[in-house]
C-alpha cells in the first residue's frame, strides 16, 4: 500500500499539479470540437474507403470481359415458317402475316391473335406493342397479358409509333391531304390533324413520349426551289390545351430530310437526318439541346434504348466496314466503334452493346471496348437480353436456347 509521510505536503503538491494540468489541457468546448473533427475524419476516410471498393466493384463488373460462351438450356419449341422474332419485356414476340404470339423464354404461348397482313411492323415501348401493317389499315395492341385493342385506321398507313400507354400516333394517307391520328390502348381516336405540302408539308416521322403527352412531327416541304424539314412537337397534355393545334415548340432544317424521329425518354427525344442527329429536351415544350453533324459517310442504321441513340455509318477506312456512334439523351457523344460485322441488329442493354447476325456476335461496353466475339452453335433469328448481363436467350429454328457468357 503507498505510504504518504507528508499529507499536507502531498495535498499541495497535487492541488499544484491539478493546476497545471488545468491550464495545459484544453477546455471543455475545445474538446468537443476536437471530438467532433476526429469523427468527421474518421467518417470521411471510412466513407472515402467505402466508395473506392465500391467502384472498383463496379469498374470490375462494368469493364469484365468474357472468354466462352455456353449453352446451359435448351427447349425445343414448333417453327413458325416466315415469323420474325423480337423482344417485349422479357418474352419472345413471333408475329408474321397470319398473326402474333408471345412465348415465355420456356416457350410456352401466352396468347395468340390471327389476323390478315402484307406487311407487318412492330413498335415497341417498354412493355407495350402495336403491330400494324404498313399501307394497309390494322393496327393491333398488345401488352404481355394479350390484346388491348384493334384500331382500323380506313387509311392506309405510312407510319406510326406507341407509348408505354399502348396511345398510338399515326400518319395515314388521304387523298389530297395526310393526317395525324392518335388512338387509345382499347382503339377509339382521341385525336386527329390533318396537315398537306402547302400549309405544313408531308409528315415522314413520328414519335410518341412514352407518357402520350408528347408527339414529335417531321414534315418534308418546299421552299424556295429547295427542300426544307420542320421537326415539330405537339403537347397534348395540360400544356397543349392553351396553344393553337397543341403546338408548342419547332425548328427548321434548310436543306435537310428528317426520316427519323425517336423518344428515349419522357424528356428526350432525337431525329435523325442524312447528315446530322439532333437531341431535344423538355417534358413540356422540347428546345434543341445538340446537333451532331456525322462527316461524309452514309447512315445506314439508327439504334437507340432510353439511355443511348446510335448510328451505323457506311465507313470509307481500313478501321471497319462499319462506324458505329454513340450518344447519351443529353446529345454528347460516348463511344465510336468500327467493326465489319455484317449484322441484322443492334442492341443497348446493361451498358453493353450487342451486335449480332444470325451466325456471330460481338458485345462492346458502352465506351466502346469489346467484351466478348464469337459465333454461335445455331443459326440465330433473335437474341434477347436478360436482367443478367452475361445472359441471354436465344431464339433459334424450333429451340429456344440459354446463352451464358464467362
Amino acid at each position: 500500500m503507498a505510504e504518504v509521510r507528508d499529507f499536507n505536503s502531498y495535498t499541495g503538491k497535487k492541488l499544484n499539479n491539478d493546476d497545471t494540468d488545468d491550464k495545459q489541457q484544453p477546455s471543455y468546448n475545445e474538446r468537443i470540437r476536437n471530438h467532433k473533427l476526429v469523427v468527421m475524419f474518421r467518417t470521411f476516410l471510412l466513407t472515402a474507403v467505402f466508395i473506392i471498393v465500391i467502384s472498383m466493384i463496379y469498374i470490375h463488373w462494368r469493364d469484365k470481359s468474357y472468354s466462352e460462351a455456353n449453352i446451359t438450356k435448351s427447349v425445343s419449341v414448333i417453327d413458325s415458317t416466315g415469323a420474325s422474332n423480337t423482344e417485349l419485356d422479357g418474352q419472345i414476340l413471333r408475329y408474321s402475316k397470319d398473326g402474333v404470339s408471345l412465348l415465355d423464354v420456356a416457350g410456352e404461348a401466352l396468347w395468340n391473335i390471327t389476323y390478315q397482313m402484307q406487311n407487318p411492323i412492330v413498335h415497341k415501348c417498354q412493355g407495350m406493342a402495336a403491330i400494324g401493317d404498313y399501307n394497309g389499315h390494322l393496327i393491333y395492341i398488345v401488352n404481355g397479358t394479350g390484346q388491348l385493342g384493334e384500331i382500323d385506321t380506313n387509311l392506309p398507313i405510312r407510319d406510326f409509333c406507341v407509348s408505354a400507354q399502348g396511345v398510338v400516333a399515326a400518319i395515314l394517307d388521304d387523298t389530297d391531304v395526310t393526317w395525324i391520328y392518335l388512338y387509345s390502348s382499347s382503339g377509339q381516336e382521341i385525336a386527329s390533324f390533318k396537315t398537306t405540302m402547302k400549309d405544313s408539308g408531308y409528315p415522314t416521322a413520328v414519335s410518341i413520349s412514352p407518357n402520350a403527352e408528347l408527339v414529335g412531327v417531321s414534315y418534308l416541304y418546299a421552299k424556295d426551289g429547295d427542300i426544307q424539314t420542320s421537326v415539330a412537337f405537339y403537347n397534348f397534355g395540360s400544356v397543349g390545351q392553351n396553344e393553337i393545334d397543341n403546338y408548342v415548340s419547332g425548328y427548321d432544317y434548310p436543306g435537310a430530310v428528317v426520316p427519323y424521329m425517336q423518344f428515349m425518354t419522357e424528356s428526350s427525344v432525337f431525329a435523325v437526318s442524312d447528315d446530322r442527329i439532333m437531341f431535344y429536351s423538355g417534358s413540356e415544350k422540347p428546345t434543341s439541346q445538340a446537333e451532331n453533324l456525322v462527316g461524309e459517310d452514309q447512315i445506314k442504321s439508327v439504334f437507340s434504348s432510353s439511355e443511348y441513340a446510335g448510328l451505323v455509318l457506311y465507313n470509307g477506312t481500313t478501321d471497319g466496314a462499319y462506324r458505329l456512334i454513340t450518344y447519351n439523351t443529353s446529345g454528347n457523344k460516348v463511344a465510336e466503334i468500327y467493326f465489319d460485322l455484317e449484322y441484322s441488329d443492334i442492341i443497348f442493354d446493361n451498358n453493353q452493346i450487342i451486335i449480332y447476325n444470325e451466325d456471330y456476335f460481338n458485345i462492346y461496353d458502352v465506351d466502346g471496348h469489346l467484351k466478348y466475339e464469337g459465333q454461335f452453335e445455331r443459326s440465330v433469328e433473335a437474341l434477347i437480353t436478360t436482367n443478367v448481363r452475361s445472359k441471354f436467350i436465344l431464339v433459334t429454328e424450333g429451340q429456344i436456347l440459354t446463352m451464358e457468357l464467362r
